[in-house]
């Protein structure tokens, strides 16, 4: 519960982060040119001249959730020995499932694989083989399983599991600065630290968010485009941003229990019965036969493209995909780890991995496996030309040329969009409460924050979006805003070096600045006290 039992704006936290945004809104606005230029060399020379840095942290983060799993330490219960989970499994892996990723899987799951085997932009152009070739599809897949499973899942499962530890077990603030006080020490004293922390926070998931919320009413236009002739406007933009905010307000309003976990629900079933519908009409045995060739070549491969900066990938492949990927993922991980503790009072550490790390990770394998492996089979065998598609139309744009050549594409193209339009509010729903609860002074995880917090929120995201779109340049607007979320990413980056030296201290060497060397007896417990 809260400390005193009044909540109240955090004025040190929410006005320096909305002027921000709305700075960079105004840039787009009167200059996009400069918007893009000045975030796009800043997000460049951050995964350029620290990509060591980045895929360091990656590889970190993977072994350290990894340890935690396989330790004692994962039979430690967020909450102490008697907390009991408010949502079962399946919920709980629906709302982190779709609250985190859940957009990116349905954009790239098609895209992603063509636009590395046919080499659009120059991604394979280090490697020994040939585009549109039986190697090319190999490494497709493969790397596509590197970019989206067990690497970017640990970004997140690493944050959220110091959060609901440190909130739970050792009774700090419901704040990401929380995560980071066994290595500065508690910052009850030091509220200038703790603002600085937030406000980095918010800032890239608001610039995110909105982002990828302008972004995707450019994807859904383009698939309202395709299907049914009708042209992508200010007006078919601005029906969306509503119909979309329209849904995710309404849901943060109704708060976790009842709006996130009903989106979630309907999404992760759509989800469900979308691989179902390809494992029917695909090609099954190419994809098994694929998808485990591919699997091992990731394998087989795995240290190398872990720790590879561009010096053997090139820059195509690992500075605009995986080193971007990271930033993004690390970018969003503060936030995304705020919700993933929400959810996930009373789990064990090892549940907690489980759902947030090991089933989104196999789900993602999966997905690709037979999406991106359908459609790489379409394409070698001359049944689609996906890669004019995207090389003509845009990197998002073999999505709905891979539905339309499906039977029953009337159904499953309306359906996607409706699949994209309630990722897109399930994400923004639950970033928006997020920010919201960020904003807010003396509350505990276990409260919602204000209605008008979330109503703010919510309605300033939508606008950003739609303007980027609409008035601000089109697609370089849209591209503008999530360069400089990406550039923000670099700052969060070095926050994120210090969450993850905090959960080495008080989970491996069990060593922090206030408390020393933790007795073993009471760190198992899960009631380890300063």
């Amino acid at each position: 519960m809260s400390v005193n039992g009044k909540k109240s704006l955090n004025v040190g936290v929410f006005v320096p982060a909305f002027a921000i945004v709305l700075i960079a809104v105004a840039v787009g606005l009167i200059n996009n040119e400069l918007l893009v230029k000045v975030a796009k060399n800043i997000f460049y020379f951050s995964l350029s001249d620290f990509a060591w840095l980045y895929q360091l942290l990656a590889v970190s983060a993977l072994g350290v959730v990894g340890y935690i799993f396989f330790s004692k330490a994962g039979n430690i219960r967020l909450g102490g020995a008697n907390a009991k989970p408010k949502f079962s499994m399946a919920s709980n892996f629906a709302m982190a499932l779709t609250g985190g990723i859940a957009t990116g899987v349905v954009t790239y799951s098609v895209n992603e694989p063509i636009i590395y085997m046919g080499n659009i932009y120059g991604e394979i152009s280090n490697q020994s083989f040939a585009a549109n070739s039986s190697e090319a599809a190999i490494f497709a897949i493969a790397r596509s399983f590197h970019n989206w499973s067990f690497i970017p899942y640990a970004i997140y499962s690493i944050v959220g599991l110091m959060i609901g530890y440190m909130h739970y077990n050792r009774k700090k603030d419901f704040s990401i600065a929380s995560t980071i006080s066994p290595v500065i020490g508690s910052n009850d004293r030091k509220p200038a630290v703790r603002s600085l922390i937030d406000i980095i926070s918010v800032l890239a998931i608001a610039l995110g968010l909105a982002s990828s919320l302008g972004a995707g009413l450019a994807l859904i236009s383009s698939g309202i485009e395709a299907e049914y002739g009708i042209a992508s406007s200010p007006t078919t933009w601005l029906v969306l941003t509503l119909i979309i905010s329209a849904i995710f307000i309404t849901s943060a309003l109704s708060g976790l229990k009842r709006g996130i976990k009903f989106l979630s629900s309907i999404n992760a079933y759509i989800f469900y019965a979308f691989v179902v519908i390809l494992l029917l009409v695909g090609p099954v045995s190419y994809i098994f036969s694929l998808s485990v060739t591919s699997f091992g070549y990731w394998l087989d491969n795995f240290f190398l493209w872990s720790f590879d900066t561009k010096e053997s990938g090139g820059e195509a492949l690992v500075t605009w995909w995986t080193m971007y990927d990271w930033s993004i993922w690390i970018a969003y991980a503060p936030l995304m780890g705020l919700f993933l503790a929400r959810i996930s009072y009373g789990r064990t550490l090892r549940e907690f991995l489980i759902i947030n790390w090991i089933l989104p990770s196999v789900f993602g394998i999966v997905w690709f496996a037979i999406w991106g492996g359908s459609a790489i089979k379409w394409q070698l065998d001359g049944t689609l030309d996906l890669v004019k598609v995207v090389s003509e139309n845009g990197a998002v744009s073999g999505l709905w040329g891979f539905l339309q050549h499906l039977p029953f594409s009337a159904v499953l193209v309306p359906l996607a969009i409706f699949t994209l339009i309630i990722s897109f509010a399930t994400a923004a729903d639950s970033m928006s409460s997020t920010i919201a609860t960020i904003c807010t002074k003396n509350i505990s995880a276990d409260e919602e924050s204000p209605k008008a917090q979330k109503i703010i929120w919510g309605l300033s995201i939508s606008v950003i979006a739609y303007i980027m779109v609409a008035f601000g340049g089109g697609a370089q607007g849209v591209d503008g805003i999530k360069y400089l979320a990406a550039a923000g990413g670099f700052t969060v980056l070095f926050l994120f070096v210090l969450i993850v030296v905090s959960c080495v201290r008080v989970f491996i060497t069990k060593k922090e600045v206030n408390g020393g060397e933790q007795p073993e007896a009471n760190l198992l417990s899960g009631v380890v006290h300063d």
